[in-house]
């Protein structure tokens, strides 16, 4: 069967792989008919994310079809339509034990540190798997990077009318933007592409676009647009270290910040600037199993639409060179979908 492997950081192949088995107890096999591309992905195909070994096949935000289910299996059957929770988590540790599967210390993700979806079928555990009838294929596929936005937005504790900065619009930013506003929170966009705020404006109505400046002067814009204040709550979304440091600068005392991006530098910043303020600083990993099914219902709701995400369709066909392409930033470019099935 077809894949599409990472040897090694812009090494790219189209291999032949065996069929899988028949699933085991507890496991269905799928059909991977869409795939999303992530800045994961694109941060493995250039050797830049910290958690990505090789050789691998990625692919984690999928769109599948069950063909087959193994003994014990009662949340799905063969048709089912379903995204998948691609983290493998061992449900005995610290972590889940307490309801932080998200955080397992023996945590695998389906495409970075074991093989993923972009292959044409393979075996994964039932319960990973979250079904919808009413969601196409595409939409399935963006159901896990929307709930890195649900995880973050909860990890922030947004509040209604609360002022909010997403840094990083992004398709993770976008996806706390997207749960920013479902909370009701005051929201204002910086990055550094006029294309995207424009976008962000466009789709969700925001206009406090902002871009950070080498002078600092954007700070002008935050001052207006808080009275002031600073920002009660941030997001920084870019994984970029200057940008998550700086980031600082824009909360208000006592504010609270979320690291939604994630990187492979260091972060080095005054003690004094978290200490005056009393920020608070947290970090926002994956997601958690009850993002998925309430994705899929407000998705189903017309609540949320992910229509304007999708920026560019590629099929199959044009993959392993699609990768290289796909790696240059591209104006105007949110989000990528992969047919896997064609």
């Amino acid at each position: 069967m077809r894949a599409i492997r990472f040897d090694q950081p812009r090494v790219v192949s189209l291999v032949d792989t065996p069929p899988p088995p028949p699933p085991g107890p507890g496991e269905a096999q799928v059909r991977t008919c869409r795939m999303g591309v992530c800045g994961t992905d694109i941060g493995g195909y250039l050797g830049k994310f910290p958690f990505f070994s090789y050789p691998r096949i990625p692919g984690h935000e999928l769109g599948v079809e069950v063909v087959a289910v193994g003994h014990g299996v009662r949340n799905v059957q063969p048709g089912d339509r379903c995204a998948v929770e691609p983290y493998m988590n061992c449900g005995t540790c610290f972590a889940c034990r307490n309801g932080s599967s998200n955080c397992c210390v023996r945590l695998e993700v389906i495409g970075v540190m074991c093989d993923g979806g972009l292959r044409e079928r393979f075996n994964v555990r039932a319960d990973k798997l979250h079904a919808s009838w009413r969601l196409s294929f595409e939409q399935l596929a963006l159901v896990e990077t929307l709930a890195i936005g649900s995880h973050a937005v909860d990890r922030g504790a947004a509040k209604p009318g609360e002022a909010t900065l997403v840094i990083g619009a992004g398709p993770i930013g976008l996806s706390v933007i997207e749960f920013a506003r479902l909370r009701g929170a005051r929201l204002a966009v910086m990055d550094l592409s006029q294309d995207r705020l424009d976008f962000c404006k466009r789709t969700y109505g925001i206009d406090g676009g902002i871009i950070p400046r080498d002078d600092g002067s954007e700070l002008d814009a935050v001052h207006a647009f808080t009275n002031g204040d600073g920002f009660p709550l941030v997001f920084d979304a870019t994984g970029h270290p200057g940008s998550m440091v700086g980031a600082l600068r824009y909360l208000a005392p006592t504010g609270r910040l979320v690291y939604v991006g994630i990187t492979s530098q260091p972060l080095t910043f005054m003690q004094a600037t978290l200490h005056k303020p009393e920020v608070t600083l947290l970090a926002s990993r994956n997601a958690l199993p009850k993002d998925f099914p309430l994705i899929i219902d407000l998705t189903e709701r017309g609540k949320i639409d992910t229509t304007p995400r999708i920026t560019r369709r590629l099929p199959f066909a044009d993959l392993p060179t699609g990768f290289a392409e796909l790696a240059v930033p591209r104006s105007g470019m949110i989000k990528t979908i992969i047919d896997v099935a064609s």
